[in-house]
């Protein structure tokens, strides 16, 4: 056997964990900015061609979508619904902030955060 160690189911578990909460770290670090300077953000989103009234019900959606999914995704028994939420916060906001115009890291970071939050939905449980 090339590496015995991943048959530890003890560092299994740990490694599991450590990559949700890697993956959601910067889906938590968002949360603070977006409820604490909420007006601004709507503005933002505003200025991306979005109806003043429907902004700030979507940032509400957001800060839904990123507390839920965030906890869901690293605590709860149900992952793969965190694994959604985080997909419904992530691929709007890919759209909406970076497409146009075309922020070329920005895409890149978030399609491989977008990877690996499928790879959590449409694995089988162990």
């Amino acid at each position: 056997m090339k590496y015995p160690f991943l048959k530890n189911k003890n560092i299994n578990s740990f490694l599991d964990f450590f990559s949700r909460v890697s993956i959601s770290a910067i889906f938590i670090s968002a949360i603070p900015g977006k409820i604490n300077d909420f007006e601004r953000t709507a503005e933002y989103i505003s200025s991306k061609g979005i109806p003043e009234p429907i902004s700030s019900i979507l940032l509400v959606g957001a800060v839904i979508c990123l507390i839920l999914g965030s906890g869901f995704f690293i605590f709860g028994e149900k992952q793969k619904i965190g694994s959604v939420f985080l997909l419904l916060f992530i691929i709007p906001t890919t759209i909406i902030f970076h497409v146009f115009p075309f922020h070329q890291r920005a895409v890149f970071i978030n399609l491989g955060l977008m990877g690996g939050l499928i790879i959590a939905a449409i694995r089988e449980p162990k």
